[in-house]
């Protein structure tokens, strides 16, 4: 599991928390994408702390597809999983990933997403309602960076995540254009994540309604052109980097209560 994060201080404890109840061992691997609150060394030694399996980077490179890439450096599992510093993952979420990444001609999956806390009835909901349109809109990328999880072999082929190819926002779905040639992208109701909702600090930090009214309309043979030729253009004229992503302050560290409540961590 490769986590960037920059000025997360108090979001990673939530991650980590709820990362260190999966059902099954995995390594962890924080980037620090040149943080300036402290927060870094509290998560290691927090990760410590909880008995995780975890490697720690710096990343001076502004970005978060710059943390990405520095993470994989350290991958050598034959699965990896990207993960949000402000997202609770259930206690199943690695089990369930790697039963999707098991079958055959999958390269990656996608996880539903739901408010931390939601019942489970919303949860349900949203999961069959990711795994209807994942059939509308067979090969497209439904939901971010916080719940996607790669056959890290396929994932390579793809080309990875590398600044020098993408280093914009909407990494998430541009990386999925590329990955769809490899293999099939997996979704299922019951493979889903929390991610905390959080004001932006800047009005816009990704594609308009025409944009992705476009990009929805795009067959898998020009997907890759419709990030590279057109919408990287548009991104670029609003100067929307990667490095727009990083989020500061909103940063009150909660208690382990608290994050217990956030979303039930069930096996």
């Amino acid at each position: 599991m490769v986590l960037p994060f920059h000025n997360e201080r108090g979001y990673l404890p939530i991650s980590l928390h709820s990362l260190a109840q999966q059902d099954r061992p995995f390594r962890l691997i924080l980037v620090d994408n040149a943080s300036t609150d402290g927060g870094g060394t509290e998560a290691l030694d927090l990760a410590r702390r909880l008995g995780l399996d975890v490697t720690f980077a710096n990343e001076m490179q502004p970005g978060k597809v710059a943390a990405l890439a520095r993470g994989m450096t350290f991958v050598c599992t034959d699965f990896v999983a990207t993960c949000d510093a402000d997202t609770v993952y259930p206690r199943d979420y690695l089990s369930r990933a790697e039963a999707l990444l098991d079958q055959p001609g999958v390269a990656a999956a996608v996880a539903a997403t739901s408010e931390p806390g939601a019942s489970a009835l919303t949860r349900r909901v949203a999961g069959l309602r990711m795994a209807l349109m994942a059939r509308l809109l067979p090969q497209q990328c439904l939901n971010g960076g916080a719940g996607q999880v790669f056959r890290s072999s396929m994932l390579e082929r793809a080309g990875g995540f590398d600044p020098a190819v993408w280093n914009w926002v909407l990494e998430d779905h541009e990386v999925m254009a590329r990955i769809e040639h490899q293999g099939r992208i997996a979704y299922d109701a019951g493979f889903e994540c929390a991610p905390i909702s959080r004001p932006r600090t800047i009005s816009s930090t990704g594609w308009n309604l025409p944009e992705r009214l476009r990009y929805h309309l795009t067959t898998q043979h020009s997907r890759l052109a419709f990030f590279h030729e057109y919408l990287a253009v548009r991104l670029r004229d609003r100067k929307l980097t990667s490095e727009r992503l990083r989020r500061d302050g909103m940063n009150q560290t909660r208690g382990s209560s608290e994050i217990a409540q956030l979303h039930p961590l069930r096996g």
